[in-house]
């Protein structure tokens, strides 16, 4: 599916021709460039590679310099594959937002915010056990049994407990396309897309 790389650059609000106040969030689409496409007949499977943001050469390895360098563009920050793109696409072509239209509906993928390691409360919505008299001091937010007696004797595979939150990758599906700004490269969606501000974003056409 036709899909483009880009980065989140915060959210804000904008009217509709109703008068209807719409939150969303505003993602700086491309250009990308293609920098690879896969064939059966080389690599087993047909895919477009695109390649986004650009990178200092200092920071980059020999191997990403002489590889953009072959698509006639320098290192990029970010690069991704899209299977089954839509419109026949050539090395080195640059893409940009015109691959969507306002009113399209898209899957939205970006890494979420990391939190750390959280308790079970904020972590899975517990409500927390005990009471808050008779010397209780820091049972409020525990997460109570975890396993049963003698038998089966171990902890389930699966319990909810404390642990690392966040900072996985995440797809939003089904967000419709509010705006479109082609003159500054701008992508308009209605509602929440993963990750904090300057995080990429793989944003594919709805499936």
């Amino acid at each position: 599916m036709s899909g483009i790389l880009g980065k989140k650059v915060g959210m804000t609000s904008i009217y509709d021709s109703n008068g209807k106040n719409i939150p969303v969030t505003v993602i700086e689409a491309g250009p990308c460039t293609v920098t690879q496409i896969r064939t059966i007949e080389n690599d087993g499977y047909e895919a477009v590679q695109l390649s986004f943001d650009d990178k200092k050469e200092k920071h980059a390895t020999k191997a990403d310099i002489g590889h953009a360098k072959k698509a006639g563009t320098g290192p990029k920050k970010m690069i991704a594959e899209f299977t089954r793109f839509e419109e026949r696409k050539k090395f080195g072509e640059q893409v940009t937002v015109d691959v969507f239209m306002e009113g399209e509906f898209v899957d939205v993928v970006g890494i979420s915010k990391g939190k750390g390691f959280q308790g079970v409360v904020k972590r899975h919505g517990f409500g927390g056990v005990g009471q808050r008299t008779h010397g209780q001091h820091n049972r409020l937010r525990a997460p109570g049994s975890i396993g049963a007696s003698s038998y089966p004797s171990r902890v389930f595979k699966g319990m909810r407990m404390a642990g690392q939150m966040g900072n996985h990758r995440v797809k939003a599906i089904n967000l419709e396309i509010v705006k479109i700004v082609p003159e500054k490269n701008l992508l308009l969606v209605k509602g929440s897309v993963p990750g904090s501000k300057n995080g990429y974003l793989k944003i594919e056409r709805w499936s």
